[in-house]
């Protein structure tokens, strides 16, 4: 996979080498037995947006998946969706993430939980899915756009490898005005890798690329109070497994900016549900 400089700006944002061994040992303190790895044990560290696994689950349900779909995950990250969705759905599932640390941990996490034989990731870029058209029965991208400024390639991509008919969730950091963020946020150490748009521009976007929206939901009150939650429970120190084991030692610092943003109208965790024309 050939990278354009703003995606290796992302995936070096995102990448680290000692991810999988941090993760398991973290698990290992958590009292957690990572030969006999279940989905559930890695929920605190592998569904690192607002929301966690609640957040997940609720997306999924909105998309009334069905077993034996085949379902894309874009902007996987290290498999947390993808293993939910095969683990409590029933469903095949392929993730893809540009950052090939990611996915190296994600094929491992999903060997360990015995999930191989219905999850499958790849190294690859959204805006150029290695996929033929009309692959996916639905797709789902949680806290993935923020960092893609070509949404109108994006949504095109997307559409393309759909099925017509196809359920397409997006759950996203949404700007509600043109007010400044303050960096570092998780998505993004500065604004040159950080791309919002507004609920209205999404639909826009959505609508342009063969889409017809059926739901959207503001979830600001649940990610503030996930957030301040997050922060009270680690005043005194980050657990030994959670999502700062991806996002670093500034964690917190993102977090706060995140929740500021947030309290003060800026931005908004946003649902959106699709279905392809």
């Amino acid at each position: 996979m050939i990278m354009k400089s703003m995606e290796r700006a992302v995936a070096q944002h995102y990448g680290d080498d000692s991810l999988l061994e941090r993760i398991l040992a973290g698990l290992k303190e958590a009292g957690v037995d990572i030969n006999n790895l279940k989905p559930n044990d890695l929920a605190p560290v592998d569904e690192f947006h607002i929301g966690g696994r609640d957040a997940t689950s609720y997306a999924v349900d909105k998309m009334s998946l069905y077993k034996d779909q085949h379902i894309l995950d874009i902007g996987c990250g290290i498999g947390g969706c993808a293993r939910y969705i095969a683990s409590e759905v029933g469903c095949r599932v392929t993730g893809i993430d540009l950052t090939p640390e990611f996915i190296s941990v994600a094929k491992v996490l999903t060997d360990r939980t015995g999930l191989s034989n219905q999850v499958s990731f790849e190294a690859a870029s959204a805006l150029e899915m290695p996929f033929e058209q009309g692959s996916f029965g639905g797709a789902i991208t949680i806290h993935v756009a923020m960092n893609i400024g070509d949404r109108v390639t994006l949504y095109k991509e997307i559409a393309r490898v759909m099925k017509p008919g196809a359920a397409l969730c997006i759950y996203d950091l949404m700007k509600k005005n043109d007010e400044s963020l303050v960096f570092p946020l998780p998505w993004a150490e500065t604004a040159e890798t950080s791309h919002l748009t507004t609920p209205d521009e999404m639909k826009t976007l959505l609508s342009d690329a063969g889409f017809e929206i059926k739901e959207e939901e503001d979830r600001t009150e649940m990610g503030i109070n996930f957030l301040r939650k997050g922060l009270a429970a680690s005043a005194d120190g980050p657990p030994p497994l959670g999502v700062n084991l991806v996002m670093g030692a500034s964690t917190p610092e993102k977090f706060k900016n995140v929740l500021d943003s947030m309290e003060k109208g800026r931005i908004a965790p946003v649902i959106m549900v699709a279905r392809k024309v």
